[in-house]
């Protein structure tokens, strides 16, 4: 089959033979005219879980961290499962922003700058479930080497918790500025079309960009050394979050495959997120035209990939207990088949094992609805996978006469929708003030998106 014909089966990038001026009209539209109602009930929703995510952590700091629910034998519970659980979330934007933008993948230009967003969003409800952990929030400097007057007080640079705070900080501040440096050429595009007050802060963010073919080479240099700066980081973040178990004695933890089997799973759960708001928004936004069946097919394919990965990890880890001659290790395994938690295991494996098996079929990866009810489940998965690993491994350890169960308060339960509350309300406040999707991006792959017919008549 020639290279024509190929190309004029392949479905296009970009839907609806868009020229420049139309995509800087369609992806600046929702920024520019007023907020619509579905926006103001969703933000209204958002913030109101917020809130009552922000009163209960203002109570727990009052009171103390003995309004949770643990006890002397589960001392890290939902607080710890949440913080795994939200920086796994945050994996999906910089594996779309930099390793996709290295192995020159075209698709990813509709959807990278919602995604970066998330992984920054992600990061600090994230951030906030350690601040609380520590019980005393308002020393949380005190984990940072700095210059003190104290005496000899030093931070333990051995110890697993103090390696995520420098990863983590790092990981945010790349990307965010690997976030703000995508930005430019559209704040700069925002500023020529806005008027009054809004004009001057687009062209104040934007930091003088002028469009130049000398500030083009030099942007488009910079993004490539970040994006190669970026994307160890895809790899070393969960891996170092990953040490906060493998480093322990305990059994369910000190395994070597811990990180592979966190990075694989955050990238998973990452997608997973990304699938589920690309779905909504395309649908509120009107974006169908950008974020069309081929991008949702594509992140399908990597999100069932990284699936099969994390099934093997879940058959190694119970082949090697198995097989292994650790009785503690093998009787923690049990106790997750078969233990009281067993109904949390079982979940697991259906909603990260089995139910994205479906993405096989291309009728399902092209069916939205379909694909959005999937993501829901692997983010009900991975949360509950980290409960596993966390609860299920503590609840019952060495010593019979420490065994006990968990049961989280209404203060936990709380915490966590408070941080879905952030995650959300950030989200809605970044689509209503910045484009979500990168007109610069889509513009350089616009001809490429075409089909061939569709060529003789782009602008």
């Amino acid at each position: 089959m020639s290279e024509h014909a190929v190309s004029t089966l392949r479905r296009p990038l970009i839907d609806g033979g868009k020229d420049y001026a139309r995509v800087s009209e369609d992806v600046c539209s929702p920024i520019e005219r007023g907020p619509t109602s579905a926006w103001y009930y969703s933000i209204a929703a958002s913030s109101t879980v917020l809130m009552i995510g922000v009163f209960l952590v203002v109570d727990q700091i009052w009171t103390g961290i003995g309004t949770w629910g643990l006890n002397k034998t589960v001392g890290w519970a939902f607080d710890i499962t949440n913080f795994v659980f939200w920086v796994g979330i945050g994996h999906a934007g910089t594996l779309i922003s930099a390793i996709l933008f290295l192995f020159r993948q075209r698709w990813r230009t509709s959807v990278n700058r919602s995604a970066e967003a998330m992984t920054l969003f992600a990061v600090m409800c994230a951030g906030v479930f350690p601040l609380i952990h520590m019980g005393r929030p308002w020393l949380a400097y005190w984990v940072f080497p700095y210059p003190n007057t104290m005496g000899p007080l030093w931070v333990n640079f051995r110890s697993p918790l103090l390696w995520d705070v420098f990863a983590i900080s790092t990981y945010f501040t790349v990307s965010a500025i690997f976030w703000y440096m995508g930005l430019l050429p559209d704040l700069a595009l925002v500023a020529e079309r806005a008027n009054g007050w809004r004009r001057k802060i687009f062209r104040a963010v934007s930091l003088g960009w002028d469009g130049s073919m000398r500030t083009w080479t030099h942007y488009e240099a910079l993004y490539l050394l970040l994006a190669g700066l970026a994307t160890p980081l895809v790899l070393s973040v969960h891996t170092i979050v990953s040490f906060d178990f493998a480093t322990a004695v305990l059994p369910g933890w000190h395994t070597t495959i811990f990180p592979p089997y966190f990075v694989d799973g955050a990238i998973f759960s990452g997608f997973a997120m990304v699938m589920t708001l690309m779905i909504i928004a395309r649908k509120v936004m009107n974006f169908e035209e950008y974020i069309t069946l081929r991008h949702i097919d594509a992140m399908c394919k990597i999100t069932l990939a990284t699936g099969m990965i994390l099934t093997l990890g879940y058959c190694t880890e119970l082949f090697f207990a198995w097989y292994g001659s650790n009785p503690y290790e093998r009787f923690t395994f049990l106790n997750r088949l078969f233990g009281p938690y067993r109904w949390c295991y079982y979940t697991m494996f259906l909603c990260n094992a089995f139910i994205p098996q479906a993405l096989w079929s291309k009728r399902v990866r092209t069916t939205p609805w379909l694909v959005f009810i999937i993501s829901i489940c692997i983010n009900i998965g991975m949360w509950l996978e980290r409960f596993n690993i966390i609860v299920i491994s503590l609840h019952r350890d060495f010593l019979p006469s420490s065994w006990t169960m968990y049961h989280p308060t209404y203060i936990e339960v709380g915490t966590l929708c408070g941080s879905f509350g952030l995650f959300f309300t950030a989200f809605l406040l970044f689509c209503r003030v910045l484009p979500m999707i990168a007109i610069s991006e889509v513009k350089g792959v616009l001809h490429y998106a075409r089909r061939p017919e569709e060529g003789a008549h782009g602008h």
